[in-house]
């Protein structure tokens, strides 16, 4: 059997391999990140089975799904919430909330190879899984930021955003009156948080807004460049990856 690990975090990726051994599987392939898996599989045949790590360093690895076809039967291994994942259970060989028990690894293996004698049962719907994790059911969207201002607290409403955005380690707000503000929260964070019918994740660096955007026109490589009315600092870029997913956002 030919299994792989994908797993931002190498300490957990290496604990996993372990507990793996114990049930005489070898991984002899770990990846890291949404852009070192998509590279990985772009230039090797497709894995029996992949133990994949919902959020990685470089964003979400549905996004792997988006850039190139996956055939391998999939165990989610996440420290997403259980009610996130109930939906959608059916249509999954199995998932392991972190950390993970070796009681709970040894089933998931067998229910793989129990499975694995009828293929159609471990075709995953993603874009299913992908819309039940990014926007679950009856979750209270971030409608407000509380910024410090020396000795003051500014309150910045989220529909005051322009984009989101990182620079030297920090998370900023640019808002629609042209003036930036440091958040405590990362990029990967604010995807949590923020209604993703309003806000999209086009790059690493940068998050949108759907009513700020003022034009779109294609770049280089087949990226598209976003135009935002007063956010000028850095150029807006789409992702190539990230582009057809975008459209859909679009609508």
């Amino acid at each position: 059997m030919n299994v792989i690990i994908i797993e931002d975090e190498k300490p957990a990726a290496r604990l996993l391999q372990r507990k793996l051994q114990k049930l005489d599987i070898a991984t002899d392939v770990m990846l890291h990140s949404v852009e070192e898996a998509i590279a990985w599989f772009s230039s090797n045949p497709q894995p029996d089975l992949v133990f994949l790590d919902i959020q990685l360093s470089d964003g979400l690895s549905f996004e792997i799904f988006d850039a190139v076809p996956i055939s391998s039967a999939i165990i989610f291994t996440t420290a997403y919430d259980e009610y996130a994942l109930r939906a959608f259970k059916l249509n999954s060989i199995d998932y392991l909330l972190k950390p993970i028990d070796e009681e709970e690894l040894e089933i998931a293996v067998k229910k793989y190879r129990n499975l694995k004698t009828e293929p159609q049962k471990l075709m995953l719907d993603f874009n299913q899984i992908k819309n039940m994790l990014v926007n679950p059911v009856d979750k209270d969207y971030k409608k407000r930021f509380t910024i410090k201002m020396g000795q003051r607290l500014k309150m910045i409403n989220v529909e005051d955003a322009e984009c989101f955005y990182s620079e030297n380690k920090g998370t900023y707000i640019h808002t629609t009156d042209n003036r930036d503000y440091l958040l405590e929260l990362t990029l990967e964070q604010l995807e949590q948080e923020l209604d993703p019918k309003q806000f999209y994740r086009v790059s690493r660096k940068h998050i949108v807004s759907v009513n700020a955007i003022k034009d779109i026109v294609v770049y280089t490589n087949s990226r598209l460049k976003v135009m935002l009315p007063t956010y000028t600092a850095d150029e807006v870029i789409v992702s190539r990856e990230r582009v057809n997913d975008f459209r859909e956002w679009l609508g």
